[in-house]
């Protein structure tokens, strides 16, 4: 569980300082990460601090977390990078209409060290991924998730 304490201790292991500007970014990543929040959200929540804060220190700041591996960035094409707490194995759910991400745990582990192992493949990160609609866009549209195919199977 990502917890502002858990940052703080990463980043002064690394001498790294503790400013203001980062303190009001980890809160809202600690508090909204959930929502795999973007940049300018983060931008936008953290501001409401009243916090002296620029875009640009943002987006470094969520660089530096992503290179000491506190958080994930994820990225997209024609949309919004986008930022995860959940550094556990699971899936994200990304609905394509609304945008939404849900974490969706795995009910089984991979094992990293084992799939490297048989295929002699050097793993440095990972990222799982379905995509299509969340149950509040489907609501009322006549899409009920039991007539829906998953990907694979028969027609």
């Amino acid at each position: 569980m990502l917890t502002k304490e858990s940052i703080v201790q990463k980043l002064k292991e690394r001498g790294l300082r503790i400013t203001p500007q980062r303190l009001s970014i980890i809160d809202v990543l600690v508090k909204k990460g959930h929502l795999h929040p973007s940049a300018s959200f983060i931008y936008n929540e953290a501001k409401k601090k009243g916090i002296p804060l620029s875009l640009s220190s943002v987006y470094e700041n969520i660089k530096e977390l992503c290179r000491y591996k506190i958080i994930k960035s994820l990225e997209f094409d024609g949309r919004e990078n986008r930022c995860e707490a959940n550094l556990g194995e699971h899936i994200n759910l990304i609905c394509e209409h609304c945008g939404k991400i849900i974490d969706y745990e795995l009910p089984v582990s991979i094992n990293q060290t084992d799939v490297a192992k048989r295929t002699g493949f050097m793993i440095t990160h990972n990222r799982l991924e379905y995509y299509g609609y969340c149950a509040e866009c489907t609501k009322g549209k006549g899409w009920p998730i039991s007539d829906h195919k998953p990907l694979g199977a028969p027609l």
